[in-house]
Order: structure tokens, then sequence, then C-alpha cells
């Protein structure tokens, strides 16, 4: 498995539907924040994401945020969804991850982390052991550093062969 490749990409999170992740043995997931589930530096979740979020609880999902941004954005964020969070995750170090894995009590195999970067996210996650689903970004963000590492992401993509909805072997 290629520490960069994603075990599935969808175009959002809202659009990954709660069998995918109970049909696969998922118990928990850890949701980025920033460009996956609200606009960057937001406070206001992306539109159908609190009804997404309800319909993974209904489904019987543990759900937490792992974010790298600092506790004064993720906590009021985190609250008016009702979710327990680990900020300064450090992603893609694995020592944040598994902090918050620990939140919500479950197995790596059991657990998946849902984000919209390739080199911290997905990578992150495959560090730690759980399994990662890749959204695409919700907007471009602004800057030379981000520009070039969304390309690069992309041209990596490419080379995997991987596409919205689709999912890889290795489940």
């Amino acid at each position: 498995m290629s520490l960069l490749r994603p075990e599935r990409i969808e175009r959002r999170a809202p659009l990954i539907p709660a069998d995918y992740f109970t049909g696969a043995g998922i118990k928990g997931v850890l949701l980025d924040v920033d460009n996956t589930l609200a606009f960057p530096g937001g406070q206001i979740p992306l539109d159908g994401v609190p009804e997404w979020l309800d319909t993974l609880r209904a489904a019987g999902l543990k759900l937490a945020i792992a974010s790298n941004a600092r506790r004064r954005r993720v906590q009021p964020f985190a609250a008016a969804l009702d979710l327990p969070f680990v900020s300064l995750s450090c992603k893609p170090l694995p020592f944040g991850l598994a902090r918050a894995r620990g939140l919500l009590g479950c197995k790596r195999r059991e657990t998946v982390l849902v984000g919209d970067q390739l080199f911290t996210d997905v990578l992150g996650g495959n560090l730690c052991g759980i399994r990662t689903v890749l959204v695409q970004p919700a907007v471009a963000e602004q800057g030379r550093l981000f520009s070039l590492k969304r390309r690069f992401e992309a041209w990596v993509l490419r080379r995997q062969a991987l596409g919205a909805g689709e999912t890889t072997s290795h489940q």
C-alpha cells in the first residue's frame, strides 16, 4: 500500500454514505475541518454537513475532529456540532491522530480519517494505520505553496488513477 493512497476518494464528505463505513467495518470516523467540513477558517459547516453527521451518528458511528488548526479555531466549531476534537494534531505525524482515535475508543482498522489533503490527512492516516478517505477541497486555497502542493497532489492521484467515488482494492 502506498502511504499516499487513500482507500476512497469522494467529491465532498456528505456524499460518503453511512453504509460505506458500516459495510467496511468502520466504527469511528475522524474528520478534518478546514476544506472538509467548513471553508478554511470558517465556523459554519458546509452545506449538508450537519445532516450527514446526524446520519453517521444514527448508523452508530463514533465521530471526532482531528485538525492541525489551533484550539481557538477548532473548539467553537466542534462544540457547535457536538464533536470531541484534537487540535494541533500535527498531521501527517501519527501521534495526534492516535490521540483522536483514542477519543473514539476504536481499533485502527475500525477507524477512518476523512480529509482534503493528501500530504497531511491521507499520509497521516496511513502512517497511523487507519483507513483514509480523501475529499476534494471546498475551495482552492490562496498562495503559491498551496497551489504547488495541490498540483503535486493531482499528479500523484493521476499516477494512482483514482477518481471521485472510487474505492481502492486494499480495504
